[in-house]
């Protein structure tokens, strides 16, 4: 069982997968906070208390590989792209860029 104190953060334009992946990792265990955009992504990682980030590359403004690769080199915080970018070159480029894991969205 998650020990109640993890941190997840989802960063997802679409409010629907991230009310989806809330109230999963909350009903397991995990303490979960969601965000739109990566515009204020730094500022929730400074904090220190973010165990884990669930990444869409999709995103308004600055896009999920280049937020991967920004925070990659400054926190050691494991990163999971979510997307619906599925082929294989997005998931080599998302994991070359540092992501731990690469997952497709499979929505139609």
């Amino acid at each position: 069982m998650p020990s109640m104190n993890k941190r997840i953060l989802i960063v997802d334009d679409d409010p629907e997968i991230r009310e989806l992946l809330e109230e999963y990792l909350s009903k397991n265990g995990y303490h979960t906070h969601s965000i739109e955009d990566g515009s204020n992504l730094e500022t929730l990682l400074k904090q220190g208390d973010i165990d884990l980030l669930i990444l869409d590359v999709m995103l308004p403004g600055e896009d999920g590989y280049s937020l991967c690769r920004r925070f990659r080199e400054k926190y050691a915080i494991p990163i999971i792209m979510l997307t619906a970018r599925g082929d294989d070159i997005d998931r080599i480029i998302g994991l070359e860029i540092g992501a731990d894991d690469y997952l497709a969205k499979h929505c139609q």
